[in-house]
């Protein structure tokens, strides 16, 4: 690791050469003022003052022109162990969690979420809304279910963002859609100890084939399973704006699942864009898990599917692709759909990682970025044996809550990056690479910062006409605004 003392030494150095070389400075304006948010392992959460300087050499330079991508928000996924942990909680208790995630200017101001559509891994069990073998016409259709968990979770949110945008997204069809006539894919590994599917041997799924049983009939039934979704969810009072045909399409998993090859996907797509294009509602392709642009091209390279497709998703080894589609598809719409869920620790190691994920997708052009868990019980574990992370942890015992590390890094972009915004290149002489920057629509600018280093670090960051020279603490992340007087 660079000492702190050479990487100061550096940092100088690339300033004073930026000065001798003429390189041009803008134009001198007010004072802006500052607001600086600081999390550590320690201590999160934390505003220091700081002022801004009206001249003087810079490390950073976020740049104005040419404006990147526009970000259309940051959220999280609704799933039935997010409501049954905050259940746990008193009344009081579970408003104030959900204020502290949705309410804007509170906490972190979410305001675009994921929603499943049937059960998913951290669902109370497999389900979906028409179980009856045969039921073309969807009559037994029902979302039930939903009404005891995710809808009053919706809506508790709604209640402190009612702007709040939803997709959503299945797992699994219903079982009879399939060729395996099962929810899952894959028969329980044996370190998942006591976790039982019921999948035969013969029943297993694998990548690279269609697990959907590929006859029009079905094809029809299924895209109008999605239309009886949306109508159903719109009768609560809640609107899902865009839908993704299927969850991790490439991955056979214990938990419902269901593999899909693109080419399949297109046949569906096809049939379920009119579907969708009735209600409003737009079609994603994904979401992808695999770093294979090639999957994307057999969707956006057919000429009869293309236009109906409004948008990709990315995520897990997705994250190989999403670069190279930004590039290929300046204009499409790409979201990173699930962040990397964890160990169910919830430790500050996972944190860092948790950022590293963060500038990839941002910078490679994701207009949205969505954690998992809003909400578990401590240890995480899901009804399939997998612990995960997730950004508010309940205590069932104690009936107390926490939020983790993770929430305070997505609170530190979600917080003040508002809908609407557009990313900034944040360039840097010194080689220090480890921020990202925005631009909102009031003409604030958003500068997120990882020292990484186990000491302070000092650095200058040029944002229009003034420079902002915070000392970074420790092993810490800052988010510095940036608003003109």
């Amino acid at each position: 690791m660079t000492s702190f003392t050479s990487r100061r030494a550096v940092l100088k150095g690339a300033a004073a050469l930026v000065v001798s070389a003429g390189w041009p400075r803008p134009a001198r304006a007010a004072t802006p003022h500052v607001e600086w948010y600081v999390t550590t392992a320690s201590s999160p959460w934390q505003k220091r003052a700081l002022a801004a300087q009206a001249d003087g050499p810079a490390d950073v330079l976020v740049q104005a022109n040419p404006p990147l991508q526009a970000i259309e928000g940051f959220g999280a996924c609704f799933s039935e162990l997010g409501w049954t942990s905050l259940s746990i909680l008193s009344e009081a208790d579970r408003d104030s969690v959900l204020r502290e995630l949705f309410a804007p200017g509170v906490g972190a101001g979410f305001t675009l979420c994921r929603m499943p559509v049937g059960a998913n891994d951290f669902s109370r069990d497999s389900y979906s809304y028409d179980e009856v073998d045969g039921d073309f016409a969807l009559e037994r259709f029902s979302v039930a279910n939903d009404l005891e968990t995710l809808v009053p979770y919706i809506k508790a949110a709604q209640k402190h963002q009612p702007a709040l945008k939803l997709w959503a997204s299945p797992w699994s069809p219903p079982t009879w859609m399939k060729t395996n006539r099962h929810y899952a894919m894959a028969m329980p590994e044996p370190w998942q100890k006591g976790v039982e599917n019921g999948l035969r041997p013969d029943q297993v799924g694998r990548e690279g084939t269609d697990m959907f049983v590929h006859e029009d009939r079905y094809l029809d039934a299924y895209a109008r399973y999605f239309g009886h979704f949306v109508d159903e969810y719109r009768k609560q009072g809640i609107d899902v704006g865009m839908v993704m045909p299927q969850n991790e399409f490439n991955s056979a998993q214990v938990f419902p699942s269901c593999c899909w090859t693109a080419q399949g996907l297109a046949r569906f797509v096809a049939h379920l864009g009119p579907e969708m294009a009735k209600r409003g509602v737009a079609v994603f392709f994904g979401t992808m898990e695999r770093a294979n642009e090639g999957l994307v091209d057999v969707i956006l390279q057919d000429p009869a599917v293309a236009p109906q497709v409004k948008g990709v998703g990315f995520q897990w080894a997705g994250k190989g692709a999403i670069a190279g589609i930004h590039r290929r598809y300046p204009d499409l719409r790409l979201y990173q759909t699930e962040q990397e869920c964890g160990d169910g620790r919830n430790d500050w190691r996972y944190c860092r990682y948790a950022w590293t994920l963060m500038k990839h997708y941002l910078r490679s052009g994701a207009s949205a970025y969505l954690y998992w868990n809003i909400s578990l019980k401590k240890g995480g574990i899901s009804r399939w044996g997998w612990a995960q992370n997730s950004l508010v942890t309940v205590d069932p015992e104690a009936r107390t809550y926490a939020y983790t590390h993770e929430y305070y890094l997505m609170k530190h972009l979600s917080a003040f990056v508002r809908p609407g915004a557009r990313r900034l290149d944040a360039v840097s002489w010194s080689g220090y690479e480890n921020q990202l920057a925005f631009a909102n629509a009031d003409g604030s600018t958003v500068v997120v910062i990882q020292n990484d280093l186990a000491e302070p670090l000092p650095v200058r960051i040029r944002v229009g006409g003034s420079v902002v020279a915070p000392t970074l603490p420790a092993d810490s992340f800052s988010t510095l605004v940036v608003k003109a007087q």
